[in-house]
């Protein structure tokens, strides 16, 4: 999906942060955050409330600017695009709340979705393969997006990122707020996303359900990573089980 400036090779550095620093006026958010993102992984970021994570993905898709360290995609130096360059590139972010278009219909914002795309026949081969993805939407596509349940925008949101052929999807916090059942399917449909090739990058408070999709993980303090490593060490770690995953 999209360009693909790293290469076809399963396992390879995607996305690579380094040292990354942000303020928020003359608050320090984030003090030298380090992580990579290898192709074909669910990388899982986890921690507390106000630790910086949303903060991380934000910068890494250019809404906030850096103050300090890089960010590289594909072994090139993006830390100076804006925003819907880095789209281009094939990094998509979807951001906590959903946030989409309540007035437009369910097909409106799938088309948004491609806003930066022009190939229209693929536009149309894509927005078919979404609404099998989620069959749900195709029985709502006349409907407008604000009268569909937190679960259903949910998966809107995810749908309408997929219309941008990511490479690397980044989600913030995807279950807040949904229903259990609601959340046990949504992470069903995220192994599907991952299976079908794309990179995730994923914030979410739910730690349980985060290390059990993904391959690695973060964890961050206060702007701080304070422990990486495959998500099941992360899982048997005792600080991490003690923190966020309930003893």
């Amino acid at each position: 999906m999209g360009s693909d400036p790293a290469g076809s090779d399963p396992g390879k550095v995607l996305l690579s942060v380094e040292d990354l620093h942000v303020r928020y006026g003359a608050v320090e958010v984030l003090k030298g955050v380090t992580l990579r993102v290898r192709r074909g992984e669910i990388v899982a970021l986890i921690g507390a409330n106000g630790a910086g994570k949303s903060t991380t993905l934000m910068a890494i898709s250019g809404i906030v600017p850096a103050c300090g360290g890089s960010i590289r995609w594909g072994g090139g130096e993006i830390q100076a695009l804006p925003p819907e360059q880095r789209v281009s590139l094939g990094i998509t972010q979807i951001p906590e709340g959903r946030r989409i278009f309540p007035r437009l219909t369910v097909k409106e914002n799938l088309a948004m979705g491609a806003v930066l795309r022009r190939d229209r026949a693929a536009i149309e081969k894509d927005l078919e393969w979404a609404l099998q993805l989620f069959p749900l939407l195709r029985k709502r596509q006349l409907q407008l997006g604000g009268t569909l349940s937190g679960g259903e925008q949910q998966m809107l949101a995810l749908a309408r990122g997929l219309m941008a052929r990511p490479q690397l999807l980044m989600l913030d916090e995807p279950s807040l707020g949904l229903a259990p059942k609601v959340v046990t399917e949504l992470f069903d449909v995220i192994r599907q996303i991952h299976r079908l090739g794309v990179t995730l990058l994923l914030v979410e408070q739910n730690a349980y359900q985060a290390l059990q999709v993904a391959q690695s993980g973060y964890v961050l303090e206060t702007g701080r990573v304070v422990l990486h490593g495959p998500a099941a060490d992360l899982q048997k770690n005792p600080a991490v089980r003690q923190a966020y995953l309930g003893g």
